[in-house]
């Protein structure tokens, strides 16, 4: 074989390091971008955010003396900033250094020498509301062990007694329930203690007394039943009849099979209703008011609202980080009295500014572009839906369609309807008779208002929803309903009769 020496051009595209940090930039949520965020800011000096909550606090310096910081540990000014602050090129050190600065919120008064934070201003007079502008600290609240031990401290005397009772308290779980027998508590206690399993009998029932009602039941009709009977101002032939249902009938009356009930109890549809009210006051879940579950919260990207010539999209300030490139650590650098290493640092700082800017403008035009195709969701409401597909957006801003998926997942938007994420104003389109498409969307919305004004006596099927979708020009057939129907977590038409 002879060897040969050849030379041939070839393209590959290659992700880039600023590349790579632009596209996971774009894909990260909020809570996310800030998380990471922080982890940059603390590994690069030559980074610094303009909106750090700590940036025109009051500072004690080593001398002893008091400053006004400005938030890179350096004495602000005494003169005050131009109005506007520290906006793009407002910053003379900054700019002298190239340092290019990103602040997507209001700018004013962010200037090192705002005179917010003013020593005499702060300190010098007590306000008659100082005391309430303090941070308070949210009480925590109460268990349902807690609660239960509470009423057993003025309820029980012998420790024998409380300690057989706190056994069976920590044995319940979330929702007030006792899952395990009390013939496995038994045999789970030595021999030598002498219990008896009648007398774990006698430490449930008395446990079944307390608040909430229907705490410690073993199962869901037990629950009920103990509420019922402890129920004020319920007739005594509604209560038994109550009492009945839940007890030997329950599976009827959850499926809503009120012939056989009616049969079985031998009763007519006014006495079989005056009971049907009494079960429906109880609580199947008892313990769970006292859960200890933390609500999520959705903060939105961006923010629509109705303007003179029509719909305005805005970037939520509050989630749009302000950086610059720390002025201090620049000018050293120019002067040539800092390690090399800060020249790889600056360049990250400004990468990460630029991405940063370039993240929160597609996020906008997304959000522009999505607004534009759905105004009359924005009008009307999610039964004027339009279909709509990524490659339509993307066409249109000239972007790939994984581009338009990372910006619409994660991101959300906030609008005279409520809160939506974005990939909400995406779906999928069913033909009409005219020829034209229906959103997904907007059938969903179709099928939640015939449900929600159908006669509960007679709910509409999923056949009979199809036939009325299909008066409105819109072919669907009844498996297609029947799968909105459970996305929609909408009971079938057996479940939703009612007396």
């Amino acid at each position: 074989m002879k060897q040969t020496l050849q030379l041939r051009t070839s393209q590959h595209l290659a992700l880039t390091p600023q590349l790579q940090q632009s596209i996971r930039l774009l894909q990260l949520s909020t809570l996310e971008l800030h998380q990471e965020l922080e982890q940059l800011l603390g590994d690069n000096p030559m980074l610094e955010r303009l909106d750090d909550p700590l940036d025109h606090s009051v500072r004690l310096l080593a001398d002893g003396a008091i400053s006004q910081g400005n938030g890179n540990g350096t004495e602000a000014p005494a003169a005050p900033a131009p109005e506007g602050g520290q906006g793009e090129g407002g910053d003379a050190p900054a700019a002298a250094a190239d340092g290019e600065g990103y602040e997507g919120g209001d700018s004013e008064n962010a200037g090192n020498g705002s005179d917010d934070g003013d020593w005499s201003s702060s300190s010098g007079s007590k306000s008659a509301d100082d005391e309430d502008s303090r941070p308070q600290l949210e009480a925590s609240g109460c268990t349902l062990r807690e609660h239960l031990l509470e009423q057993m401290r003025v309820t029980v005397q012998e420790p024998r007694d409380r300690a057989l009772m706190e056994l069976i308290i920590d044995a319940l779980d979330d929702n007030g329930y006792l899952e395990e027998a009390l013939e496995e508590i038994h045999e789970r206690l030595p021999p030598e203690l002498e219990i008896e399993l009648d007398d774990l009998r006698c430490s449930l029932v008395l446990l079944q007394s307390f608040d909430p009602a229907g705490v410690a039941a073993r199962n869901a009709s037990e629950c009920l039943a103990l509420q019922i009977k402890r129920m004020p101002g319920v007739p005594l032939v509604t209560r038994r009849m109550a009492l009945t249902i839940v007890e030997k009938h329950l599976t009827w009356f959850a499926q809503r099979e009120f012939t056989k009930l009616k049969k079985a109890l031998d009763c007519d549809d006014e006495d079989l209703r005056e009971a049907q009210c009494v079960i429906r006051q109880c609580n199947p879940h008892p313990g769970a008011e006292f859960a200890s579950g933390e609500s999520d919260y959705v903060v939105p990207d961006v923010i629509v609202k109705k303007g003179r010539s029509g719909w305005l999209v805005t970037l939520n300030n509050d989630v749009v980080p302000r950086l610059r490139v720390n002025a201090l650590y620049a000018n050293l650098l120019k002067q040539g009295k800092s390690e090399s290493q800060m020249n790889g640092q600056l360049q990250e700082a400004k990468w990460l500014i630029k991405n940063m800017r370039q993240r929160f403008d597609t996020i906008l035009r997304v959000a522009e572009a999505i607004v534009e195709r759905q105004k009359n969701f924005f009008s009307h409401g999610a039964v004027a839906m339009r279909p709509l597909v990524l490659r339509e957006i993307a066409d249109t801003l000239g972007l790939h369609e994984s581009t338009i998926s990372r910006v619409t997942t994660q991101k959300y938007m906030l609008t005279p309807h409520g809160m939506f994420e974005l990939k909400y104003f995406f779906g999928s389109h069913v033909a009409t008779e005219a020829g034209g498409e229906a959103s997904s969307t907007a059938i969903r919305a179709l099928i939640v208002q015939l449900t929600g004004a159908e006669d509960p006596k007679n709910p509409l099927s999923d056949s009979k929803i199809a036939d009325m979708l299909g008066e409105q020009g819109m072919v669907i057939a009844r498996r297609t309903v029947a799968k909105y129907r459970e996305a929609l977590k909408i009971p079938p038409v057996s479940l939703r009769k009612s007396l």
